[in-house]
């Protein structure tokens, strides 16, 4: 077994096809059906059951799929350390971020470590935080914004940012003069969310659940400007942190009656490699979070 049989298996297991795969891989497809099949010979047991549809792991293939990630992602840690060790100035930081959190908290940041370390480069994803915290566990990211909350005991955080969840509503809604706004009144309006996975969306979820209580639903997006543009014309009213009400014209910020207060870190993995590009990363937003200034 080699880590190319393993990152082979990996892309046929998370693609469910041989065929994109191999498109992904870019290698003809019987060359990738060659390998998994060696693999399979090699292991002397079958790892996908296979039909014209689509293709399914096996229990041995599942067993397999968790430990091929962890081998692929050490062998990659091990070729960034050895490269540091040659004294590689060049690096890469992956980072995922809320949508949120990504327009109105990080642009200072990133501009700012950009300018202190101009040679080394920064991917960011932007997702939910359920996606993103998976998607670190998968090593797929090395950094990810995450809520502080239910956090697996393999994954090390630093405490980011609290913010406040507020009711935002236009500037001319009846509801706009409001001091506080309880949860009833609240999901009784025509409501415009971002799609479950958001920290802020399951937050809400759990309060409805909570209370018994049935949205009025109208729009799910995950499109910020698109929230920010129906509310701001009265179409329906929404939920996001109070940082984006201090930011955006044409809009209300209205805290809860019973205050909603959010806690978010940033999370790496415990068992994963900090490339020096990472290290920076974590030791300069600790220095510079606004948050703690």
């Amino acid at each position: 077994m080699d880590i190319k049989q393993l990152r082979y298996f990996i892309a046929v297991a998370e693609a469910g096809s041989f065929t994109r795969a191999a498109q992904q891989l870019h290698i003809a497809q019987p060359a990738l059906s060659i390998a998994i099949k060696k693999l399979e010979h090699h292991l002397s047991m079958p790892l996908f059951v296979r039909s014209e549809k689509r293709i399914q792991l096996t229990q041995e293939g599942q067993v397999l799929l968790t430990h091929a990630h962890r081998v692929v992602q050490q062998m990659r840690d091990t070729s960034t350390a050895m490269d540091e060790l040659k004294g590689l100035q060049k690096g890469e930081v992956r980072i995922g971020v809320p949508g949120m959190l990504g327009s109105y908290f990080f642009p200072d940041l990133l501009m700012g470590f950009r300018r202190r370390y101009p040679d080394l480069k920064l991917t960011i994803i932007e997702a939910g935080t359920h996606s993103l915290r998976k998607m670190l566990l998968e090593s797929n990211l090395d950094l990810a914004v995450i809520t502080a909350s239910d956090v697996p005991s393999s994954l090390e955080t630093m405490p980011l940012i609290s913010s406040q969840m507020v009711a935002v509503v236009s500037k001319e809604h009846p509801l706009s003069g409001c001091q506080t706004l309880d949860y009833q009144t609240f999901f009784d309006h025509e409501l415009i969310m971002f799609r479950p996975g958001y920290f802020h969306r399951d937050y809400l979820d759990h309060i409805c659940h909570q209370y018994t209580i049935r949205p009025k639903l109208s729009l799910e997006t995950n499109l910020l400007a698109m929230i920010l543009n129906i509310v701001r014309h009265g179409v329906a009213i929404s939920a996001l942190l109070e940082m984006v009400t201090e930011h955006e014209h044409g809009i209300v910020g209205i805290p809860f009656t019973q205050p909603i207060n959010l806690d978010i870190s940033m999370a790496w993995r415990k068992d994963g490699y900090l490339s020096l590009a990472d290290r920076a990363f974590i030791d300069y937003v600790k220095t510079h979070n606004p948050s703690t200034q």
